[in-house]
């Protein structure tokens, strides 16, 4: 992985996208053993039901995990200082889940060069995720 130069970026620059398979029930069972997060609102078709939906929702850490990703596929773990989220539409089972990213801001801090991003998932329906994170870059 080459790291991006600060000097060769520029607001509005967008980092590469990521795109996810189709989310599965299956995808949804494995979430829930990695991450512990047993609630039956995104496995229980009869929960779900139950509490007003049509079927099973995808978990929200899940679309959150999928930015990570592409936040690490375009720069080591290392030079990331923040990352904070707000989820804002359910993602639904045969969504395929869409990360992009833009740069908003370059500044310099305690003697670090860092840019500021706006992160977003969207899936086919709706944005799901707004996101921010920073970056530190040499």
């Amino acid at each position: 992985m080459t790291l991006p130069k600060f000097d060769s970026l520029n607001v509005g620059d967008e980092i590469p996208a990521l795109t996810t398979p189709l989310v599965s029930r299956h995808i949804l069972a494995l979430y829930c053993g990695a991450s512990g997060d047993h609630n039956p609102i995104h496995v229980d078709l009869d929960f779900a039901k139950s509490s007003g939906l049509d079927d099973v929702i995808a978990h929200g850490m899940l679309s959150a995990g999928y930015l990570a990703q592409m936040l690490t596929n375009w720069i080591p773990q290392s030079a990331l200082r923040s990352f904070k989220n707000r989820f804002t539409a359910m993602t639904q089972i045969g969504d395929t889940v869409t990360c992009s990213g833009k740069i908003v801001e370059k500044f310099e801090k305690d003697g670090e060069k860092f840019v500021r991003l706006e992160l977003y998932t969207n899936t086919p329906q709706a944005q799901t995720i707004v996101a921010e994170a920073e970056v530190v870059l040499t």
